[in-house]
């Protein structure tokens, strides 16, 4: 598998070290708290090099940059640096761009992400709930919010698709969303985030999985299988990773590093040494559509 051509459709980029971008969650981690904890050890400057170094042991030939949460006054301003970096570094060659879809501006903003020619969609987390038995914060911001789900519905209109991230308590409710929007495409990231491996936790993410899966304009990223504690566990990551292609398909799965950040629990190698090993029984054309071809389609690379 290592002559296998990989899209990693799932990374970010960043430069604290006289960038012009400023990121609040990394230069104070303290008052940003993180699902894996500590963010501090994070690498200050991460760019198309470091990453082409990450990803030296397999065969990268593209990349999907997803918003890094910069300040949110600079979202375009992430966006115009990323084509920079592509201009002279040829990475990353697709970019999920972020913008709020509950706020006043909404639309201006949508509109001038979709005209940069890299980006094809956008990444906005709604407002969620801290544990699966809370309630919810806000209302503003939130899938539950009329203005959000106005600004989610612009995305038909200017050709992009969701990058879907939110817990898995949320992902029956997100279905939801993509249903009354079907002609709406949405990927989910980190697999669902099945941070609670019990046998309650496992039910409910799947239960919210299968509520995805059965909406065709639904696909699934494999990646962020990392916990709060612990380090990273083959054969844990593994029922998951086969169960999360079994209930998607797997014409709509794809593999990503969602580097540098899982870097905090596992080396890139280790990483796709391992999900190489995970599907080595799919066979070999399937493999390519989950590290490269599936990838490749829905993000028109």
């Amino acid at each position: 598998m290592d002559d296998v051509p990989f899209i990693d459709a799932h990374h970010h980029l960043w430069d604290l070290r006289g960038g012009r971008l400023r990121y609040p969650w990394l230069e104070t981690p303290a008052s940003h708290p993180h699902f894996l904890g500590n963010v501090a050890p994070l690498p200050l400057v991460y760019l198309p090099a470091e990453h082409r170094q990450h990803a030296a042991h397999h065969r990268i030939v593209a990349s999907v940059h997803v918003e890094a949460e910069c300040d949110r006054t600079q979202q375009v301003e992430e966006t115009r640096w990323l084509h920079e970096m592509h201009e002279q570094h040829g990475l990353p060659n697709a970019i999920v761009a972020h913008a709020w879809f509950h706020t006043g501006d909404a639309e201006s903003i949508i509109a001038t992400q979709a005209s940069f020619p890299l980006v094809r969609g956008i990444r906005s987390k709604p407002v969620t709930r801290p544990t699966p038995g809370a309630r919810l914060p806000r209302l503003a911001g939130s899938m539950q919010d009329p203005a959000w789900r106005r600004g989610y519905a612009l995305l038909e209109r200017y050709g992009l698709s969701w990058d879907l991230r939110v817990p898995a308590w949320h992902l029956e409710e997100a279905a939801d969303v993509l249903r009354e929007y079907p002609r709406i495409s949405a990927v989910l990231n980190h697999t669902g985030f099945p941070w609670d491996r019990s046998t309650e936790g496992l039910a409910m993410w799947r239960r919210g999985m299968h509520a995805l899966a059965a909406l065709p304009n639904c696909y699934c990223k494999l990646s962020c299988l990392c916990l709060l504690d612990g380090q990273w566990d083959y054969g844990d990551n593994s029922r998951v990773v086969l169960e999360a292609i079994d209930i998607f398909g797997v014409e709509r799965c794809m593999f990503a590093s969602n580097f540098p950040v899982d870097g905090l629990r596992v080396p890139f190698a280790r990483m796709f040494d391992d999900f190489k090993n995970m599907t080595a029984g799919l066979g070999r054309a399937n493999q390519l559509a989950l590290f490269h071809d599936n990838a490749k389609r829905f993000y028109r690379i």
